[in-house]
């Protein structure tokens, strides 16, 4: 029977040693978030809900805001990170869900903006509004939420 030499045991434990830090400075290197990972949801000025009451009015079961109509809008630019980070769905899930309530209720679903840029746009102007985007708004809106990565 052979045993290992002290010299091979030591070796192996500062190899590990040097592996753990290696990784740990490879994390601590990573880069910081880039603006792409932030995804601000943002409602006209005249709108007034909070963050806990954003899935409700994205799937139509809070329609309105004291006295004033909500009109959500989809991002096509920004919706897959909305239903993963803000209402925690899938496409598909989100999809029929508004299906359903289409023919249930007979709620259309939110129109679906093309950019950031059209969706800003659209939630300045029109009363009521709520949509999210990955680039910062700028004024003339209120920000509901930003959710970074």
């Amino acid at each position: 029977m052979q045993f290992a030499s002290r010299t091979t045991f030591l070796d192996r434990g500062v190899r590990a040693a040097l592996a753990a830090l290696l990784v740990a400075a490879s994390q601590a290197a990573a880069p910081p978030a880039s603006a792409g990972d932030v995804l601000y949801v943002i409602c006209h000025p005249s709108v007034n809900v909070s963050q806990d009451e954003l899935r409700d009015v994205f799937l139509g079961e809070k329609q309105f805001a004291g006295n004033v109509r909500l009109t959500p809008a989809d991002n096509r630019a920004a919706q897959s990170v909305f239903l993963e980070r803000v209402l925690k769905m899938a496409p598909a899930k989100y999809s029929t869900s508004w299906t359903k309530k289409s023919f249930r209720d007979g709620v259309n679903p939110p129109p679906v903006k093309g950019s950031d840029a059209e969706t800003i746009e659209f939630v300045r102007h029109q009363v009521g509004a709520c949509s999210y985007v990955k680039t910062s708004p700028g004024s003339g809106v209120h920000i509901i939420l930003n959710a970074a990565a």
